[in-house]
């Protein structure tokens, strides 16, 4: 993969289609919140008991953090005694769960509260024993409307839907992570080079997870130019789904079929000084792509990033698609982490 090919996929804009030989739909999406519905799915439900007070809640307009915020300011909590499992969009009707650290206030209490002061709808107030923490959700729901579709939309979208429920859909990082202007992996990739940035650490690590994120974009295009999506190789770090263990794989054709059952998956790098790395060929491109980057492990290691694996390949058992009085509605659920984006811009094109 050249420079030019490794500078192009720094932003999420210039992604390849897994179905490009399908034509998109067109058309736009956040028009208005209600176009753009999520939901959390819990990791758990809360017990009842204990000194946190959960609290879910829809909201509109509003950042996570702002909500955060708000909820701090109103029962004098100090920003670490509020939690949410994941940031959720301005621009749409989001459900999530907040927790309280309020192990002597009523839940009634705090529901009235929230009530009077909040523009939010209070869907129930309940205790746990511990703080809801970053991750803490399997994933999120989505009903999305698209408005204005080209003619033969429908048939279209049906298409797409058929072929991404059939081979998967590639695991990209969305736009979302790359900012607002797109620039913020490049600023990060300066980071790694230069060992200058930002003084303030939150947004040195933001933009360095932004250029993990787009190496993690790069290795898995050129996964799929290689033909290697929808199979699994010879040492590949696949992930099983239901206890989310990772193993190396040393029989790829008797795991094969795990793995068109979406029992198992393979792994993508996000790259780090300590992250597993894949053995032979999986592992040679993974090593190339850090390579053709010109970032080495000790840069890694000096910015502190350890690395982790990404699930690479995603399997929309729920996606669906039908006609809407205002063009068409998608209703699906992706694992946390995915990004809604990333499955409309398959059927959209746009």
């Amino acid at each position: 993969m050249t420079e030019d090919q490794l500078s192009t996929y720094l932003d999420a804009d210039s992604l390849p289609y897994l179905t490009d030989d399908l034509p998109g739909v067109g058309g736009e999406i956040k028009v208005e919140p209600a176009h753009f519905v999520v939901e959390e799915i819990p990791l758990y439900e809360p017990s009842g008991r204990g000194q946190h007070v959960y609290v879910r809640l829809t909201k509109e307009g509003w950042t996570t953090r702002d909500i955060e915020d708000r909820l701090a300011d109103l029962f004098s909590l100090r920003d670490v005694d509020v939690g949410c499992a994941g940031r959720k969009d301005k621009h749409a009707r989001t459900t999530q769960t907040f927790s309280l650290n309020l192990p002597n206030t009523d839940e009634d209490e705090v529901a009235a509260r929230i009530a009077e002061h909040l523009p939010v709808d209070l869907d129930w107030v309940r205790r746990h024993k511990n703080k809801i923490k970053a991750g803490h959700l399997l994933g999120n729901r989505f009903r999305i409307v698209v408005l204005e579709p080209v003619e033969g939309a429908l048939e279209r979208a049906e298409a797409v839907v058929e072929a991404l429920r059939r081979r998967g859909l590639p695991n990209f990082y969305g736009p979302q992570r790359f900012g607002r202007e797109g620039d913020n992996a490049e600023r990060g990739r300066q980071i790694l080079l230069t060992g200058e940035g930002p003084r303030r650490r939150w947004l040195r690590r933001l933009l360095l997870r932004a250029y993990q994120s787009a190496l993690f974009n790069t290795w898995l295009v050129a996964r799929m130019e290689h033909g290697w999506f929808e199979r699994l190789l010879v040492g590949d770090v696949a992930k099983k789904r239901d206890t989310g263990g990772l193993f190396e794989v040393e029989d790829a054709e008797t795991e094969q079929s795990r793995f068109d059952r979406d029992e198992i998956t393979y792994t993508g790098p996000i790259y780090g000084y300590r992250m597993w790395w894949a053995e032979g060929d999986p592992g040679s491109l993974e090593r190339r792509i850090l390579e053709d980057a010109d970032v080495t492990e000790e840069m890694l290691e000096r910015a502190h990033l350890n690395g982790s694996r990404r699930r690479a390949r995603l399997i929309l058992e729920d996606l669906d698609v039908q006609s809407h009085p205002e063009g068409l509605l998608f209703t699906f659920s992706l694992p946390k982490g995915s990004y809604a984006t990333t499955v409309l811009r398959e059927v959209m094109k746009t």
